[in-house]
C-alpha cells in the first residue's frame, strides 16, 4: 500500500467563515501531533508575502509552525527537508508554472508518495495534486509547460464545483456540461466534482469523502453521480483507465 496521506480541500474559506475557519478541525486530526512545522506554498497568489502572513497566523492559531517556500533560498532543499506540505489556492496555471520552473513537481511526489509527509491542497492546491489541470476553473493568465500536474492521485477535482441554476438566464455552459465536454475527449480520467465545504481526505488506498455539502462524480460515457460526506470513494485510488 501506499505511504501516501491527503486532505484535498475544495475551497479556503466558506461564506460566513474566515481563513480555512471550516476544516480547521480537519486539518488538526489530519496533521496529528507529530508535525510541528508546515511548509507552505503560496504560488498561486502575486503577493506571497501577504499570502504567507495569512496562512502562518493561521496555522500558528492551531499550535503549528510554519515555513513560506518563497521565502527559502533553495526552493527543492526546502520541500526535502519538510515534515508535511500545504499549498493554498489562487490561480492554478500560475501554481503550477511555478512548481515547474522551481523543479518541484518530482520532489514533492517523492516526499509525498514514497516519504509518507502529509499533504494538504486548497482549491488550485487541490487542484495540482490530481493527475492533470485540464478541469481547473482558472483562465490561463500564465503558460506552465504542461498541463500535467502531481498526480498524487490518479483522477481529476474539480473544486467549487457549482450546480446548475434554473432560475438564471445565463446561457453559457454549466460546469457539468463542461466535464462532459473534457470526457469527450479520449482516456480522460474521472472527475470529482467537490461542492464549497467538502473534502478529500486520501490515506493510503482509502479516500473518504468530508466536510458538510456533497460531490458529483463523473466518469467517462456513464451519468453523473451524487455522493455524501462520509462516501468511500478508495475505487478512485485505482487506475483510473478500468473505471471509464
Amino acid at each position: 500500500g501506499s505511504p501516501r496521506r491527503l486532505l484535498l480541500i475544495s475551497n479556503s474559506t466558506l461564506h460566513g467563515g474566515g481563513y480555512l475557519g471550516h476544516c480547521q478541525q480537519h486539518i488538526q486530526s489530519f496533521l496529528g501531533q507529530k508535525v510541528k512545522r508546515v511548509l507552505f506554498i503560496p504560488y498561486a497568489l502575486h503577493d506571497r508575502d501577504a499570502y504567507a502572513r495569512t496562512a502562518r497566523e493561521k496555522f500558528e492559531s492551531l499550535g503549528y509552525g510554519l515555513d513560506s517556500i518563497h521565502e527559502s533560498c533553495d526552493p527543492v532543499e526546502a520541500v526535502r527537508k519538510s515534515e508535511a506540505i500545504f499549498i493554498g489556492g489562487g490561480n492554478t496555471f500560475r501554481l503550477l508554472k511555478a512548481l515547474y520552473d522551481n523543479s518541484l513537481i518530482q520532489e514533492i511526489r517523492k516526499r509525498v508518495l514514497e516519504d509518507g509527509i502529509p499533504y494538504m491542497g486548497s482549491s488550485a492546491g487541490t487542484n495540482v495534486a490530481t493527475i492533470s489541470i485540464n478541469t481547473t476553473n482558472d483562465m490561463p493568465i500564465v503558460y506552465p509547460p504542461s498541463l500535467q500536474a502531481l498526480g498524487l492521485v490518479p483522477f481529476n477535482i474539480n473544486p467549487h464545483y457549482l450546480d446548475p441554476d434554473i432560475k438564471r438566464t445565463h446561457m453559457g455552459e454549466t460546469r457539468e456540461e463542461r466535464i462532459r465536454q473534457y470526457h469527450e475527449e479520449p482516456n480522460t480520467p474521472p472527475v470529482l466534482g467537490l461542492r464549497e465545504g467538502t473534502m478529500l481526505l486520501v490515506e493510503g488506498d482509502k479516500a473518504t469523502l468530508q466536510g458538510v455539502t456533497g460531490a458529483r462524480l463523473f466518469l467517462r460515457g456513464k451519468k453523473p453521480t451524487e455522493h455524501e460526506p462520509g462516501t468511500d470513494f478508495s475505487f478512485l485510488l485505482t487506475d483510473s483507465n478500468a473505471l471509464n
